[in-house]
C-alpha cells in the first residue's frame, strides 16, 4: 500500500497530506541512494500528525519515551512518508566528532576528507536519524549545536562550513532507564521539538504482531498482544527490568512457532532468556506460564 494512502486511510489530517505531497514536488529524491522502505507503518494518528506537522515546519523531532513505543518504527515511517533516504546514527558512549561530521583519509597519494553520517546527510538532503542520542557524551553532541538551530550550518574543521541542504530533516529518539543513558543538556534538548511517545495498548501491539508475522490465527495475536502487556505492567511497578518488554523479541518468537517451536520455548528464546537475572527469569516464566498453554496452535496444530 503507498505510504499517503495508508496515512488517508488512518484519518491524517488532509492538510498535512497535502504538505507532504508539496514538499515531496519541492525536493524530489533523484541521488543513487535508495528511498527508505519501512517494514512497519507506525499506528496513531495523533502522534503521525503531531510529528508531520514538526518536519513540515522546519523544526529537528525528538521521540522519547521507554522501550517498546515505536520510535524506530516511527523515524523510519517518516523518512519515507517525506520520501527521503534515511541515515542513521546509533549515538554511543564511545561517539565522537570525527565519527559523525568525517574524518581524513589518504587516498590516492593525497589526504582527503571522508564525510561521516551527518556530513554526507546534510549535504544531500536525507532524513537523519539519531538513534538514543542521550547515550553519547555532551561533548561529543556539542558539533551538532550549529547543524540544529537556525544556523543551519556544519562547521568541518580544518574545511570550512558545509550549508545544510533545505530538505534535511533531523529525527533523534531517546530511551529512559538505560545503563548509560543521562539527560540531554539544556542546549541540546531546546533545538528539538519533543513527542513523548505513548505506549502501545493491546490493540497495537495486536495489530502490529499481525503486520509482522502474518497468517496465524487471530486470537494468537491477541494473545501474544496481551502477554505483552503484562510484562509492560510489570516493568512499570518495578517488578522486573525492560529486558523483557521486547517486541522484536516477541516477534521472533512468533516466528519461531511458526518454525514448529513449542510457544513457551519460542517464548523463552525470545524474551524470558534475555533476563539474566534467575529471580527476574522466574517471574517473566511464570507470567508466560499464565497467559500461554503448554500446548497452543498458533496455526492450527497444537504444539
Amino acid at each position: 500500500m503507498d505510504v499517503l494512502e495508508q496515512l488517508r486511510q488512518q484519518g491524517v489530517n488532509a492538510d498535512l497530506l497535502v504538505g507532504v505531497r508539496r514538499y515531496r514536488e519541492r525536493y524530489p529524491w533523484q541521488d543513487e541512494q535508495a528511498l527508505a522502505v519501512p517494514q512497519y507503518f507506525y499506528d496513531g494518528k495523533e502522534v503521525l500528525e503531531s510529528a508531520i506537522a514538526a518536519l513540515l515546519a522546519g523544526e529537528n523531532l525528538l521521540l522519547a519515551g521507554p522501550k517498546a513505543t515505536g520510535k524506530n518504527v516511527l523515524a523510519e515511517h517518516l523518512a519515507a512518508i517525506f520520501a527521503r533516504p534515511e541515515w542513521t546514527v546509533s549515538f554511543h558512549i564511545h561517539t565522537d566528532a570525527a565519527s559523525l561530521i568525517g574524518t581524513d583519509t589518504f587516498e590516492a597519494g593525497a589526504v582527503r576528507f571522508r564525510p561521516g553520517p551527518v556530513c554526507a546527510c546534510a549535504e544531500a538532503g536525507g532524513m537523519a536519524i539519531f538513534d538514543e542520542i542521550n547515550m553519547a557524551r555532551n561533548e561529543a553532541l556539542a558539533v551538532l549545536h550549529a547543524l540544529l538551530d537556525h544556523r543551519r550550518r556544519l562547521d568541518v574543521p580544518g574545511y570550512g562550513q558545509l550549508r545544510v541542504h533545505a530538505a534535511t530533516r533531523f529525527i533523534a529518539t531517546m530511551n529512559y532507564g538505560y545503563a548509560g543513558t543521562r539527560d540531554l543538556n539544556e542546549a541540546l534538548a531546546s533545538r528539538f521539538v519533543v513527542i513523548q511517545m505513548p505506549m502501545l495498548d493491546e490493540a497495537g501491539i495486536a495489530r502490529l504482531l499481525e503486520k509482522a508475522v502474518p497468517d496465524l490465527r487471530q486470537e494468537t495475536y491477541a494473545l501474544f498482544a496481551a502477554l505483552f502487556a503484562d510484562l509492560q505492567e510489570k516493568a512499570a511497578q518495578g517488578e522486573i527490568s525492560a529486558h523483557a518488554v521486547d517486541l522484536r523479541g516477541l516477534i521472533a518468537a512468533l516466528r519461531l512457532m511458526e518454525e514448529g517451536i513449542a510457544p513457551r520455548s519460542a517464548v523463552a528464546m525470545g524474551i524470558t532468556n534475555q533476563c539474566f537475572d534467575p529471580d527476574e527469569r522466574q517471574i517473566v516464566a511464570d507470567t508466560v506460564a499464565l497467559r500461554v498453554p503448554k500446548a497452543y496452535a498458533v496455526h492450527g496444530k497444537v504444539r
